[in-house]
């Protein structure tokens, strides 16, 4: 009797873990509360040490954080020397970077005519381990106008061995009418949501592979699985974004546009499926293998901006960044580190170390694996690594309903941002605002992300 009521209660464990690992799409209805397992009792003691995520000596560990090289409080007063060297301690801190690719070895799997622009499905290698998909938006040229019309009535996805879809790369370049475009690498959000990653930013579609069977027939599976995709992708825009796709907006006006998945989203998660729970395991497990997981996704993000730049449609000193939330930690980690990027806009994402770790604002943002450079806030703050964009034009939006990001600690980021571009008697470029808005990045603050843009790159 004993061994069937244990063996009763693994069933009942084995199922609860089942299902909460199964993933949740944003396009599913909502679990009802009667389906809703109940949270197990936690057991207690009565000394602790921490609360929360954060450690119940929080404040004082803080106070011992001076941001020694920071711009100001480093002994380096040569602007250019202090960047150099803060610019290596920040690589130092994101340990072993990937191998680079022996080349990108980039391939058109399809495309789609849109309307005044091309969305394509490519892949190439990001690094020397990874080959992965991407989407690239071309805005049209007249010759593309012109030598494709007939084309542009079908906006079915073709396979990438058509050479309609490899000449699309080229047609920018070789009208000389239209000449380069300015281009930007348009960074997706976290949202706790890694179902998709790139899909956040430019509207996805599907190409012949994606949706038929080896026969060649379409396969019914895969087209339920393809519109589940396009599904979570609205819901989500709809979501944070208004209801519109930055990348596809952004197109619209004149640039050329590429948008990857991070590390863990999108079609480079994990093969038994998302598991948001995993995310920090797979983190510490790359700690162990000498890697920092965060940092993979720096470094694939400046691999892609150099990607993008050899392409022959792209004016290569033209290039910007944006990005929401992660999007925006990304973005301005970018336009940092990276001497290709010439202008960043980040919506929603900036605050202190003092601001992100304390209680003292309830529980907010406490940071976490995708934003975490092992020892790198013994010698610099967030607004001291953005402010290695200095002297680059920077557009830095926060919302004062933002509950992820205290304002207080907002206002100081961004004044620590305007010493340094003070300094350099850059103060001009950098335009800092906090917006009576949300989490988000609706319309307006697109809109205002256009404008900074083709003040900045055109």
């Amino acid at each position: 009797m004993k061994r069937i009521i244990a063996y009763s209660i693994i069933a009942l464990l084995q199922a609860s873990v089942s299902l909460a690992q199964t993933p949740v799409s944003l396009a599913q209805p909502p679990v009802s509360h009667a389906q809703t397992p109940s949270k197990p009792k936690l057991q207690k003691r009565e000394k602790y040490e921490w609360q929360g995520e954060i450690p119940t000596y929080v404040e004082t560990l803080k106070k011992e954080l001076t941001y020694p090289m920071a711009w100001g409080n480093s002994p380096i007063k040569n602007f250019k020397k202090w960047k150099k060297a803060a610019r290596a301690k920040v690589f130092e801190c994101m340990m072993t970077p990937p191998k680079a690719a022996a080349a990108w070895d980039m391939e058109v799997l399809g495309e789609e005519q849109r309307d005044g622009y091309k969305a394509q499905k490519i892949a190439f290698n990001i690094n020397a381990y990874s080959r992965i998909t991407a989407y690239l938006l071309i805005p049209d040229s007249e010759y593309g106008k012109n030598s494709n019309a007939e084309d542009g009535k079908n906006s079915k996805a073709e396979d990438g061995k058509n050479s309609k879809a490899e000449d699309g790369l080229l047609l920018s370049a070789q009208n000389k009418k239209a000449g380069k475009f300015p281009a930007v690498v348009a960074l997706h959000d976290h949202g706790a949501h890694l179902f998709i990653g790139k899909e956040k930013m430019i509207r996805p579609f599907f190409i012949a592979s994606e949706e038929q069977d080896a026969d060649g027939k379409i396969s019914e599976k895969k087209k339920a699985a393809n519109q589940e995709i396009l599904d979570d992708a609205d819901a989500w825009i709809n979501q944070l974004y208004e209801g519109q796709y930055v990348g596809d907006y952004l197109t619209k006006h004149g640039y050329v546009v590429l948008s990857i998945d991070a590390p863990m989203w999108g079609e480079r998660g994990r093969k038994e499926g998302v598991d948001r729970n995993k995310y920090d395991l797979i983190a510490g497990n790359m700690m162990m293998l000498g890697r920092d997981l965060s940092a993979f996704m720096t470094y694939d993000d400046i691999s892609s901006t150099e990607f993008l730049a050899s392409l022959p449609m792209v004016d290569a000193k033209c290039i910007g960044c944006v990005g929401c939330s992660m999007g925006a930690y990304r973005s301005w980690m970018l336009s940092a580190l990276s001497d290709r990027i010439k202008v960043g806009a980040s919506i929603c994402w900036m605050i202190t170390t003092d601001a992100q770790l304390t209680r003292r604002f309830g529980r907010k943002e406490n940071g976490g694996f995708a934003n975490c450079i092992p020892g790198l806030r013994q010698y610099l703050d967030y607004p001291h690594i953005a402010s290695l964009a200095c002297p680059k034009p920077m557009l830095f939006i926060n919302g004062t309903k933002d509950k992820l990001f205290p304002v207080p600690g907002v206002k100081d980021a961004f004044a620590e941002m305007h010493k340094v571009w003070k300094s350099q008697g850059a103060d001009n470029l950098l335009d800092t605002e906090l917006w009576e808005i949300p989490h988000s990045c609706g319309l307006k603050a697109q809109e205002k992300m256009l404008e900074f843009l083709d003040k900045n790159l055109k």
